[in-house]
Protein backbone atom coordinates (compact mmCIF):
# COMPACT_ATOMS: atom_id res chain seq x y z
CA UNK A 1 0.00 0.00 0.00
CA UNK A 2 1.63 3.08 -1.10
CA UNK A 3 1.12 6.68 1.22
CA UNK A 4 -1.32 8.02 -0.29
CA UNK A 5 -3.94 4.86 -0.44
CA UNK A 6 -3.01 4.55 3.74
CA UNK A 7 -3.83 8.02 4.02
CA UNK A 8 -6.77 7.98 2.30
CA UNK A 9 -7.94 5.22 3.71
CA UNK A 10 -7.49 6.26 7.22
CA UNK A 11 -9.54 8.89 6.62
CA UNK A 12 -12.20 6.72 5.37
CA UNK A 13 -12.08 5.48 8.44
CA UNK A 14 -12.53 8.70 10.31
CA UNK A 15 -15.24 9.23 8.23
CA UNK A 16 -17.01 6.41 8.68
CA UNK A 17 -16.28 7.03 12.72
CA UNK A 18 -17.74 10.40 12.47
CA UNK A 19 -20.98 9.14 10.61
CA UNK A 20 -21.91 6.92 13.76
CA UNK A 21 -20.88 9.42 16.06
CA UNK A 22 -23.87 11.66 14.22
CA UNK A 23 -26.08 8.56 14.19
CA UNK A 24 -25.80 7.70 17.84
CA UNK A 25 -26.70 11.73 18.72
CA UNK A 26 -29.62 11.63 16.53
CA UNK A 27 -30.44 8.42 19.05
CA UNK A 28 -29.30 9.48 22.34
CA UNK A 29 -27.40 12.30 24.08
CA UNK A 30 -24.08 12.20 23.25
CA UNK A 31 -20.60 14.19 23.63
CA UNK A 32 -20.82 15.02 20.15
CA UNK A 33 -18.21 17.60 19.65
CA UNK A 34 -15.49 16.15 21.80
CA UNK A 35 -16.01 12.81 19.58
CA UNK A 36 -15.97 14.13 16.45
CA UNK A 37 -12.55 16.05 17.08
CA UNK A 38 -10.86 12.84 17.97
CA UNK A 39 -11.86 10.83 14.81
CA UNK A 40 -8.81 11.25 13.02
CA UNK A 41 -6.44 10.12 15.74
CA UNK A 42 -8.68 7.11 16.61
CA UNK A 43 -8.35 6.47 12.66
CA UNK A 44 -4.70 6.44 12.39
CA UNK A 45 -4.29 4.48 16.04
CA UNK A 46 -6.20 1.85 15.84
CA UNK A 47 -6.80 1.39 12.01
CA UNK A 48 -2.70 1.83 11.48
CA UNK A 49 -0.28 2.04 14.73
CA UNK A 50 -1.90 0.02 17.21
CA UNK A 51 -1.40 -3.86 17.86
CA UNK A 52 -4.76 -4.93 18.54
CA UNK A 53 -6.61 -8.55 18.27
CA UNK A 54 -10.79 -8.01 17.70
CA UNK A 55 -10.76 -11.58 18.21
CA UNK A 56 -8.85 -11.82 20.90
CA UNK A 57 -9.35 -8.26 22.98
CA UNK A 58 -7.36 -9.38 25.87
CA UNK A 59 -4.60 -9.99 24.50
CA UNK A 60 -1.48 -10.11 26.40
CA UNK A 61 0.33 -8.48 23.63
CA UNK A 62 -2.00 -5.70 22.39
CA UNK A 63 -1.20 -2.00 23.15
CA UNK A 64 -3.59 0.07 25.80
CA UNK A 65 -5.54 2.64 24.93
CA UNK A 66 -6.99 4.69 27.69
CA UNK A 67 -9.54 7.25 26.87
CA UNK A 68 -9.00 9.51 30.05
CA UNK A 69 -11.63 11.76 28.25
CA UNK A 70 -14.28 9.02 29.18
CA UNK A 71 -17.31 10.85 28.05
CA UNK A 72 -16.36 10.87 24.42
CA UNK A 73 -16.40 7.37 24.16
CA UNK A 74 -18.69 7.44 21.46
CA UNK A 75 -15.97 7.77 18.88
CA UNK A 76 -13.75 4.69 20.48
CA UNK A 77 -16.93 3.01 20.42
CA UNK A 78 -16.78 3.65 16.66
CA UNK A 79 -13.91 2.73 16.00
CA UNK A 80 -13.96 -0.43 17.77
CA UNK A 81 -17.25 -1.56 15.92
CA UNK A 82 -15.51 -0.95 12.50
CA UNK A 83 -12.52 -2.79 13.79
CA UNK A 84 -14.58 -5.40 14.70
CA UNK A 85 -14.29 -6.25 17.99
CA UNK A 86 -18.61 -5.81 17.81
CA UNK A 87 -21.22 -5.20 15.19
CA UNK A 88 -21.49 -1.69 14.32
CA UNK A 89 -25.23 -2.29 14.61
CA UNK A 90 -24.28 -2.38 18.40
CA UNK A 91 -23.81 1.18 18.52
CA UNK A 92 -27.75 1.80 17.45
CA UNK A 93 -28.14 0.31 21.52
CA UNK A 94 -26.16 3.25 22.84
CA UNK A 95 -27.72 4.05 26.64
CA UNK A 96 -30.23 1.25 26.32
CA UNK A 97 -30.31 -0.87 29.05
CA UNK A 98 -28.38 -3.97 29.02
CA UNK A 99 -26.25 -2.26 26.40
CA UNK A 100 -22.66 -2.98 25.39
CA UNK A 101 -22.26 0.93 24.59
CA UNK A 102 -22.17 2.87 27.38
CA UNK A 103 -22.32 6.43 28.08
CA UNK A 104 -18.66 6.46 29.48
CA UNK A 105 -15.72 4.27 28.65
CA UNK A 106 -16.40 1.00 30.52
CA UNK A 107 -14.09 -2.28 30.44
CA UNK A 108 -16.54 -4.24 31.48
CA UNK A 109 -18.93 -4.47 29.41
CA UNK A 110 -17.56 -2.98 26.06
CA UNK A 111 -14.84 -5.33 24.23
CA UNK A 112 -11.78 -3.55 23.12
CA UNK A 113 -11.89 -1.33 25.77
CA UNK A 114 -9.38 -1.40 28.41
CA UNK A 115 -9.98 1.12 31.03
CA UNK A 116 -13.46 2.56 32.22
CA UNK A 117 -13.09 6.44 32.65
CA UNK A 118 -15.21 9.14 32.86
CA UNK A 119 -14.23 10.95 35.76
CA UNK A 120 -11.76 13.21 34.53
CA UNK A 121 -8.15 13.68 35.05
CA UNK A 122 -7.02 9.98 35.97
CA UNK A 123 -6.29 8.76 32.39
CA UNK A 124 -3.00 9.59 32.64
CA UNK A 125 -2.03 8.16 35.96
CA UNK A 126 -3.50 4.42 34.60
CA UNK A 127 -1.25 5.17 31.59
CA UNK A 128 1.77 5.43 33.76
CA UNK A 129 0.45 2.32 35.95
CA UNK A 130 0.12 0.54 32.48
CA UNK A 131 3.42 1.45 31.19
CA UNK A 132 5.49 0.78 34.87
CA UNK A 133 3.68 -2.73 34.48
CA UNK A 134 4.99 -3.97 30.98
CA UNK A 135 8.05 -2.85 32.28
CA UNK A 136 7.98 -5.12 34.95
CA UNK A 137 7.09 -7.93 32.54
CA UNK A 138 10.09 -7.14 29.94
CA UNK A 139 6.73 -6.82 27.49
CA UNK A 140 7.09 -4.35 24.31
CA UNK A 141 3.13 -2.84 24.88
CA UNK A 142 3.12 0.78 23.97
CA UNK A 143 0.26 2.73 25.54
CA UNK A 144 -1.32 5.85 24.39
CA UNK A 145 -3.52 7.95 26.68
CA UNK A 146 -6.16 10.32 25.04
CA UNK A 147 -6.63 13.31 27.19
CA UNK A 148 -8.92 16.25 26.56
CA UNK A 149 -7.18 19.89 27.10
CA UNK A 150 -10.30 20.91 29.86
CA UNK A 151 -9.18 17.85 31.99
CA UNK A 152 -5.67 19.13 32.15
CA UNK A 153 -6.95 21.70 34.61
CA UNK A 154 -6.96 18.38 37.02
CA UNK A 155 -3.37 18.28 39.31
CA UNK A 156 -3.44 14.85 39.07
CA UNK A 157 -2.27 14.91 35.33
CA UNK A 158 0.36 16.74 36.25
CA UNK A 159 1.61 14.27 39.14
CA UNK A 160 1.38 11.61 36.41
CA UNK A 161 3.85 13.91 33.95
CA UNK A 162 6.00 14.00 36.76
CA UNK A 163 6.04 10.33 36.99
CA UNK A 164 5.92 9.30 33.83
CA UNK A 165 8.98 11.61 32.98
CA UNK A 166 11.20 10.18 36.35
CA UNK A 167 10.46 6.82 35.90
CA UNK A 168 11.68 7.24 32.03
CA UNK A 169 8.39 5.87 30.27
CA UNK A 170 9.24 5.89 26.97
CA UNK A 171 6.76 3.37 25.74
CA UNK A 172 4.11 5.81 27.03
CA UNK A 173 2.20 8.25 25.14
CA UNK A 174 -0.02 11.36 25.78
CA UNK A 175 -1.90 12.57 23.52
CA UNK A 176 -4.11 15.80 24.20
CA UNK A 177 -7.04 16.86 22.15
CA UNK A 178 -6.39 20.67 22.07
CA UNK A 179 -9.90 21.27 21.10
CA UNK A 180 -9.83 24.53 23.11
CA UNK A 181 -12.95 24.37 24.22
CA UNK A 182 -15.17 22.58 27.24
CA UNK A 183 -18.48 23.97 28.82
CA UNK A 184 -16.69 27.12 27.40
CA UNK A 185 -13.43 28.13 25.95
CA UNK A 186 -10.33 26.33 27.52
CA UNK A 187 -8.35 29.64 27.99
CA UNK A 188 -11.27 31.64 29.72
CA UNK A 189 -11.97 29.32 31.82
CA UNK A 190 -8.63 27.90 32.92
CA UNK A 191 -5.66 29.09 30.40
CA UNK A 192 -3.47 26.37 29.50
CA UNK A 193 -1.22 27.81 27.50
CA UNK A 194 1.68 28.07 27.08
CA UNK A 195 0.36 24.29 26.97
CA UNK A 196 3.27 22.37 24.42
CA UNK A 197 5.95 24.20 26.67
CA UNK A 198 4.34 23.18 30.18
CA UNK A 199 4.53 19.34 29.23
CA UNK A 200 8.29 19.95 27.62
CA UNK A 201 9.05 21.34 31.32
CA UNK A 202 7.74 17.87 32.42
CA UNK A 203 10.47 16.15 30.73
CA UNK A 204 8.37 14.81 27.75
CA UNK A 205 9.50 15.05 24.41
CA UNK A 206 6.72 16.95 22.83
CA UNK A 207 5.41 17.74 19.59
CA UNK A 208 2.35 20.09 18.14
CA UNK A 209 0.38 18.78 15.36
CA UNK A 210 -2.57 19.59 12.91
CA UNK A 211 -4.59 17.08 14.28
CA UNK A 212 -7.03 16.98 11.52
CA UNK A 213 -3.84 16.51 8.84
CA UNK A 214 -4.04 12.59 8.68
CA UNK A 215 -0.75 12.81 7.14
CA UNK A 216 0.93 14.30 10.27
CA UNK A 217 -0.80 12.27 12.42
CA UNK A 218 0.58 9.41 10.57
CA UNK A 219 4.02 10.39 10.22
CA UNK A 220 4.29 11.53 14.41
CA UNK A 221 2.99 8.33 15.81
CA UNK A 222 5.49 6.45 13.12
CA UNK A 223 8.47 8.55 15.03
CA UNK A 224 7.24 7.55 18.80
CA UNK A 225 9.15 7.04 20.84
CA UNK A 226 10.52 10.82 20.08
CA UNK A 227 13.35 10.29 22.71
CA UNK A 228 14.51 7.01 23.76
CA UNK A 229 14.59 7.67 27.92
CA UNK A 230 11.36 10.54 27.37
CA UNK A 231 7.71 9.94 27.35
CA UNK A 232 6.23 11.06 24.17
CA UNK A 233 3.49 13.69 24.28
CA UNK A 234 1.33 14.93 21.22
CA UNK A 235 -0.68 17.90 21.61
CA UNK A 236 -3.29 17.43 18.37
CA UNK A 237 -4.71 20.64 17.74
CA UNK A 238 -8.59 20.17 16.59
CA UNK A 239 -11.62 21.79 16.12
CA UNK A 240 -14.36 20.33 18.50
CA UNK A 241 -17.27 19.28 16.13
CA UNK A 242 -14.95 18.81 13.63
CA UNK A 243 -16.38 17.68 10.03
CA UNK A 244 -19.77 18.70 10.05
CA UNK A 245 -20.64 22.91 9.10
CA UNK A 246 -23.03 22.70 12.81
CA UNK A 247 -21.53 24.51 15.30
CA UNK A 248 -21.40 21.94 17.70
CA UNK A 249 -20.03 23.53 21.14
CA UNK A 250 -22.25 22.27 23.62
CA UNK A 251 -20.99 19.86 26.32
CA UNK A 252 -23.61 17.12 25.04
CA UNK A 253 -25.74 17.24 22.01
CA UNK A 254 -29.25 15.05 20.59
CA UNK A 255 -29.99 15.86 16.87
CA UNK A 256 -33.42 15.63 15.40
CA UNK A 257 -34.29 14.13 12.17
CA UNK A 258 -33.46 16.53 10.24
CA UNK A 259 -29.70 17.93 11.35
CA UNK A 260 -28.95 14.11 11.56
CA UNK A 261 -29.75 14.01 7.99
CA UNK A 262 -28.33 17.33 7.17
CA UNK A 263 -24.56 15.95 9.10
CA UNK A 264 -24.84 12.54 7.25
CA UNK A 265 -25.25 14.48 3.90
CA UNK A 266 -21.91 16.16 4.97
CA UNK A 267 -19.99 13.02 5.79
CA UNK A 268 -21.29 11.12 2.69
CA UNK A 269 -24.69 9.52 3.95
CA UNK A 270 -23.79 7.46 6.47
CA UNK A 271 -21.03 4.74 8.02
CA UNK A 272 -19.89 3.21 4.75
CA UNK A 273 -21.92 -0.23 5.35
CA UNK A 274 -23.39 -2.17 2.87
CA UNK A 275 -26.46 -4.10 4.03
CA UNK A 276 -26.02 -7.13 5.74
CA UNK A 277 -22.47 -5.85 6.96
CA UNK A 278 -21.99 -6.11 10.35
Amino acid sequence: MTREELIAELEEKARRIRAHVVRIAGMSDCHTGGSLSIADMLAALYFHTMRVDPKDPMWDGRDYFVLSKGHCVPGLDAALAIKGFFPEKALTTHLELDSIISGHACARVTPGIDVSTGSLGHGLSLGVGLALGVRMDGASNRVFVMIGDGELQEGSNWEAAMAGSHHKLDGLTAIIDRNMYQTGPTEEMMALEPLADKWRAFGWATRVIDGHDMGEIVDTLDALPFEEGRPSAIVSKTVKGHGVSMSIHQHMNRFDEAQMAAMLAELGDGCGCQEGES
